[in-house]
């Protein structure tokens, strides 16, 4: 039997190339060769208070890029969040493990904290609880996670080593953070510094389903400096994200070149620029397309999340059941 993976991602709009190079690659080759459970984080996004129209709008925009990536619904379970009521009995029952100081230090809080000082809920508080919940209730042992959210990981084991302390069971297993190398990718933002993120910008980040006239704008927009004064000098950071992003989507012989007039100080970076949003726009184009297509076919994507929501609940309901067993709570 395959070992189970889970893991899932919030429903804030259109997916950006970071995400898809970061975390859904790695989903779409682990349906492959793992029982995977990978869902549409909607009772995290609740934290936000989004409008109802807009979560969903955004549920089913999540959905389509996650197929239009490549992920299966007949290799993987594929469900929303909200579709899984077992969820959030276990949450509770979680809740009653976590304490709030080791809580109040997740580093992830305190950044909420700082970015929402106006809506510091419980939910933001108990965020690792409902995520250690996504993976234990599947029983999942490898999951793909970024460097960032290896402490989450860490407390998942902490809970789930907690539950069967004190209820005197080996019953959930430890869950690792996996990745397929020792260096997560991180995708540069067209705005100079660090990775791409929608947080800094909507003309910092190449969404998925962006027309090729707009990628070609951000791209070309995207900063860089007055070029090398010396040979074979230290590229900064800004120039190193362009070349960062160009090994990224372009032929490696292209990258060569413009190495090469890199080191010699005879790049333009105009030019630069122009090849790199063509061989963005090409890279792109088969995801676009199967975006589009998929958009217009409501009735399959009702589908995908009734049968996947289907699979996941036997999961999760067998969990529950057998928690429910060992903590006392018969069902009458």
């Amino acid at each position: 039997m395959r070992e189970i993976t889970v893991s899932g991602v919030r429903p804030t709009g259109k997916q950006h190339l970071g995400n898809y190079l970061g975390a859904v690659v790695n989903f779409v080759k682990m349906q492959d060769e793992y029982n995977g459970f990978f869902f549409i984080a909607d009772l995290h996004s609740l934290t936000t208070h989004p409008k109802a129209a807009d979560l969903q709008a955004n549920v089913r925009q999540t959905l389509i890029e996650y197929l239009a990536c490549g992920l299966d619904p007949d290799k993987c379970t594929l469900f929303a969040q909200s579709d899984l009521p077992q969820i959030s009995e276990l949450y509770l029952v979680f809740n009653m493990l976590a304490y709030l100081g080791e809580l109040e230090k997740v580093p992830t809080f305190k950044d909420k904290v700082r970015d929402q000082p106006n809506n510091v809920n419980a939910g933001l508080l108990t965020y690792p609880v409902l995520m250690a919940v996504d993976i234990l209730i599947h029983h999942a042992v490898k999951v793909p996670v970024g460097k960032d959210q290896m402490q989450h990981i860490e407390m998942t084991r902490n809970f789930g080593n907690r539950f069967n302390h004190i209820y005197g069971v080996a019953y959930f297993k430890e869950p690792f953070g996996f990745t397929y190398n020792d260096n997560p990718l991180s995708v540069p933002s067209l705005d100079g510094a660090g990775k791409m993120s929608k947080s800094k910008g909507e003309n910092t980040v190449i969404y998925l389903a962006d027309e090729p006239e707009v990628i070609r704008k951000k791209v070309m927009r995207a900063v860089s400096d007055s070029g090398p004064t010396e040979p074979n000098q230290a590229k900064p950071e800004m120039i190193q994200n362009l070349f960062d992003l160009m090994g990224l989507v372009s032929k490696a012989d292209t990258l060569k070149h413009f190495g090469e007039q890199y080191n010699g100080c005879t790049i333009r970076y105009g030019d630069m620029k122009k090849q790199l949003a063509e061989d963005m726009v090409n890279y792109l184009a088969p995801i676009r397309e199967k975006i589009k297509e998929l958009s217009s076919d409501q009735n399959y994507l009702n589908k995908v999340l009734r049968e996947g929501g289907e699979k996941a609940r036997i999961s999760a309901g067998k969990t529950v059941s057998e928690v429910r067993e060992i903590i006392g709570l018969k069902s009458h």
